[in-house]
């Protein structure tokens, strides 16, 4: 379908008639993320059912709700729950959260995703920042007519994960007990994990991590001009990596030992932002 710009700005109508104030910083939780959430301060919840031309979640691990609050003095609004093109989702549509972020006056967005280790030398618990991602496969979430209030027809992204950002995530890094590394993310659509074949082409291509979501958002992000942040929980080593199969029990597992601590670091981060 098309969207016009009128079509977001009804989501971001209903939205402001809840909330009563700016969020500086958006963020998107990945699976077992959620976590953090919990961290907000006087939160606003609205479920994603609720806002009109919105979607909703279908991953179990997703809450599917929108969060608004305060963390470490700053406002925010956390996404507990995103979209994926697995769920049978256009990829013209998963444009709609970040648009929406624009649209409350959001001035930062941060995503995070559980994503499996292509780079042999990370290990399951690893943070990885994106400076970087490959995306081979499925549309890009701008094709169609394009909508100029947000954007221009053809963008650069050459520094789509902003150099400054990346910089404060690595110094809030210290002392947090983490791993933390800067890396390039291949996108997958998912929702099968990849074969061993395919984590050695990746290898072979330069990247770090591999996932089935996040770079979605980060286009629709730098198409609004956007600064963002984008990182990786390493939950699993791709398939092929070690002599076993890949099964979610291990991504969720690793995800909530790593939530606690990785919440902190989240706390960190918005805090020096």
């Amino acid at each position: 379908m098309g969207y016009t710009y009128e079509y977001f700005q009804k989501s971001a109508d209903y939205v402001k008639s809840k909330v009563d104030f700016t969020p500086e910083i958006a963020i998107v939780l990945g699976s077992c993320l959620g976590p953090f959430a919990q961290q907000i301060e006087d939160p606003i919840t609205i479920d994603y059912k609720d806002i009109p031309n919105f979607l909703v979640s279908t991953v179990a691990s997703h809450a599917g709700k929108l969060i608004f609050g305060t963390v470490c003095g700053r406002k925010v609004v956390c996404m507990s729950g995103r979209f994926h093109s697995y769920e049978g989702y256009d990829f013209e549509q998963l444009v709609i959260p970040i648009r929406l972020f624009k649209l409350l006056g959001v001035k930062t967005v941060i995503l995070t995703n559980a994503s499996g280790a292509i780079n042999t030398g990370y290990r399951p618990g690893d943070v990885m920042i994106l400076k970087d991602h490959i995306k081979l496969n499925g549309h890009s979430p701008l094709r169609g007519p394009n909508v100029p209030e947000f954007g221009p027809r053809f963008f650069d992204i050459s520094n789509m994960y902003t150099p400054e950002l990346r910089k404060i995530a690595l110094e809030c890094a210290k002392g947090t007990g983490l791993r933390v590394h800067e890396g390039v993310y291949m996108f997958f659509t998912g929702p099968q994990f990849e074969t061993p074949a395919e984590i050695r082409a990746a290898r072979i291509l330069g990247a770090d991590c591999a996932g089935m979501s996040t770079v979605t958002e980060a286009l629709t992000a730098a198409h609004c001009g956007l600064p963002l942040l984008a990182m990786a929980v390493v939950t699993n080593m791709g398939a092929g990596v070690l002599d076993q199969p890949l099964t979610t029990d291990e991504v969720d597992e690793t995800a909530q030992v790593v939530a606690g601590p990785f919440s902190e670091y989240m706390k960190k981060i918005v805090a020096a932002i």
